[in-house]
């Protein structure tokens, strides 16, 4: 396990990075993807994987998976895959409570994993690439919700595609709740809970960011997600900032492609819930927190991961 304060691995993580910004090709690191032929082309009614990470962040999960029971999909199947902590027992209860839901077209995939692999999110997402059955795997956040045929959409955009990594070409943003804020509060007190997506406001995109990046079932069962970059696949003992987005799109050779994508909500919020509650550490997060929130409003083009 690394210590995630050490540095040696913080010299590992910069070096990737370095290399990660162009300064050496990313052939170095990972063997490139599968060529578009060898590709599957697939049509009619898609298998998608919906694969996301949750850390103390239970309120933010319950509207993530009251929307697939709220809006279930018609046109496509769909698994959703939760990499959660037995320690995180307020995640642990929810997920509980949503196994009971059985939806049409959605099948339940909770994975549970010591928190210190929890806590390098990479380590999950390649899990989950190299064993996925599915047409396309979607990495997202637990802040994300899949509203009123968004998943429907997805599958028409997808019909008969190639392309290594696509994304919504835009989402609908929250504004940023507070801790107390009603809204995550709802979500603490209710099997099922809801958006109100006239408070959301259009935001466009221009790569595949962290929560929205949409992987060919083929490239993500050859690649994994960042499978040779050991750093990236090693156990820490805090939650390690996800640094391997970026990496994820330079070893794929590309930054995605857009996509139209109905109905992609997220839920913007100040506090970290992942991170201590006290101490200078975490009060020094929250300060850069709420710099970059400020901004990222006049931005049209930003996202979570870089």
């Amino acid at each position: 396990m690394a210590a995630a304060g050490s540095l040696g691995y913080r010299l590992r993580l910069g070096l990737i990075w370095l290399a990660a910004s162009g300064l050496a090709p990313a052939r170095w690191f990972q063997s490139p993807p599968p060529p578009p032929e060898r590709r599957s082309a697939q049509t009619g009614r898609l298998r998608i994987e919906i694969v996301s990470h949750c850390w103390r962040y239970a309120h933010l999960l319950s509207y993530q998976l009251s929307s697939l029971v709220n809006h279930p999909p018609q046109d496509v199947d769909v698994t959703m895959t939760v990499f959660h902590s037995p320690d995180d027992a307020e995640t642990v209860e929810l997920l509980k409570r949503f196994g009971r839901f059985e939806v049409p077209g959605v099948t339940w995939n909770w994975q549970a994993r010591d928190k210190t692999q929890l806590f390098r999110r990479s380590i999950g997402r390649n899990e989950a690439a190299v064993a996925s059955q599915a047409d396309w795997v979607w990495f997202t956040d637990c802040d994300v919700v899949f509203h009123q045929g968004c998943l429907d959409g997805l599958g028409k955009s997808l019909q008969g595609r190639r392309d290594a990594l696509v994304f919504p070409d835009h989402e609908f943003c929250s504004p940023v709740y507070e801790p107390g804020d009603e809204v995550l509060e709802a979500a603490r007190h209710a099997d099922l809970v809801e958006i109100d997506p006239s408070v959301f406001v259009c935001q466009e995109r221009d790569r595949a960011t962290g929560p929205l990046q949409i992987t060919h079932g083929d490239v993500a069962r050859a690649c994994g997600y960042c499978s040779e970059i050991a750093v990236y696949q090693q156990p820490t003992d805090r939650w390690a900032k996800a640094q391997e987005d970026r990496a994820f799109r330079w070893l794929l050779g590309t930054v995605g492609v857009p996509v139209d994508v109905p109905a992609v909500y997220r839920i913007r919020h100040q506090a970290k819930g992942r991170y201590r509650k006290r101490g200078m550490h975490s009060r020094l997060r929250t300060r850069v927190r709420q710099a970059q929130l400020r901004m990222r409003e006049g931005s049209q083009n930003s996202g979570d991961d870089d």
